[in-house]
C-alpha cells in the first residue's frame, strides 16, 4: 500500500483534491472516507461531483437512504455506513453491484465495513487540524494503482 497525504488549508483545496480524484480515479474505483463526524467525507464527495458535472446541491450525506445515486459526465454512488448495524447490514444492500459498475463508488464510514470493500480500493482518512484547515491521508490498497496515484499528485502539484 502506497499513500499520498494532502494538507487542505482552507474549503478551496478540497474543492481541488476532489477535483483531481475525479480526473484521476478510473472508473470501478471504490473510494472508502474515513474521518470523524465533520470531518468533510461528504464535502469531498461534492468535490468530486462538480468535477464530474453533477450539481453540488444535489450531493447530500446519504446517512438516512444509505446510497445515493448521482448522474453526470460520470457517474458517483454514495453509501453511508454510519448507522449500519454490521457487515450483513451493508451486504443487503447489494454494494458488489455497485461496486463492478463503471462509475465511482464512495462509502463514507468505510472503516466500518472494511471486509465488505474491494481488495483493490483508495482509502481517504480525513483528520481535522484546524477550523478550515484538513489532512487527507489517501491510501492506494492492491496493485496497479502506480499510475493513477502518480497522476494524482501531478494535477495536485499543478494546482
Amino acid at each position: 500500500m502506497s499513500a499520498l497525504v494532502f494538507l487542505a488549508q482552507q474549503e478551496s483545496d478540497t474543492a481541488r483534491l476532489g477535483a483531481a480524484l475525479g480526473k484521476a480515479l478510473p472508473a470501478r474505483t471504490t473510494v472508502a472516507l474515513v474521518g470523524t463526524l465533520g470531518a468533510g467525507k461528504t464535502r469531498l464527495v461534492q468535490a468530486v461531483a462538480a468535477t464530474c458535472e453533477i450539481p453540488v446541491g444535489e450531493v447530500v450525506s446519504p446517512t438516512f437512504t444509505l446510497c445515493h445515486e448521482y448522474h453526470g459526465r460520470r457517474t458517483i454512488y454514495h453509501f453511508d455506513a454510519y448507522r449500519l448495524r454490521d457487515d450483513d447490514e451493508f451486504l443487503e444492500l447489494g454494494p458488489d453491484e455497485y461496486f463492478d459498475a463503471p462509475a465511482l463508488t464512495f462509502v463514507e464510514w468505510g472503516d466500518r465495513v472494511v471486509d465488505c470493500l474491494p481488495r483493490r480500493r483508495v482509502e481517504i482518512a480525513i483528520e481535522v487540524v484546524g477550523e478550515t484547515e484538513r489532512t487527507f491521508r489517501i491510501t492506494f490498497v492492491g496493485e496497479g494503482w502506480e499510475a493513477v496515484q502518480a497522476e494524482l499528485a501531478r494535477l495536485l502539484a499543478t494546482g
